[in-house]
């Protein structure tokens, strides 16, 4: 699968079958995450790899109680271990870098056949004390991930470009 049709095939996935995913799969999803780019080369992120099924329903729990969470045979803990710099922009990096790395996670596991769904709707500290997440260390996202019970795209509604792209000028 080209990077293209990824790209088209990602959806949130919300169900999930009880497929287990392989370690080497996530090894390869997890070297993709690895190659992104970050500011001044930090590579702040990090990641816990949640399969065991109670600690799964916790974090669900955690995650404003959402079921499908938990239902997946993976939830990645998406964080960053950051000295929370802040770029000349005036964003801090953390979030954005975690972002991209885990923004190549979700296509490379697209082409892999699994099924994503990013998660911002947790409590932070629950999360930590349930992963044993050290307090410095910042939850960015969960991702549950696993073979999705309906693998088939979805069209996806999506604003024209002329309504986001814009050239030279904002008012053009």
């Amino acid at each position: 699968m080209d990077i293209y049709e990824a790209v088209a095939r990602r959806k949130s996935v919300r169900a999930f079958t009880d497929q287990d995913v392989p370690v080497d799969v996530l090894d390869r999803v997890f070297n993709a995450a690895r190659m992104a780019a970050s500011a001044s080369n930090r590579q702040e992120w990090r990641y816990v790899v949640v399969r065991d099924p109670a600690l799964r329903r916790k974090v669900a729990v955690a995650a404003s109680e959402q079921v499908h969470v938990a239902q997946a045979p993976v939830i990645l803990a998406c964080c960053a271990d950051t000295d929370e710099h802040i770029m000349p922009c005036g964003q801090q990096s953390y979030p954005i870098d975690v972002a991209i790395a885990t923004t190549h996670i979700t296509l490379c596991a697209a082409a892999e056949g699994l099924g994503t769904c990013w998660i911002g709707a947790f409590d932070e500290n629950g999360v930590k004390e349930i992963l044993g997440i050290p307090q410095p260390i910042r939850v960015v996202a969960l991702m549950p991930v696993g073979f999705p019970r309906d693998p088939e795209p979805v069209e996806k509604m999506r604003l024209p470009l002329k309504t986001i792209v814009k050239y030279d000028q904002w008012s053009a």
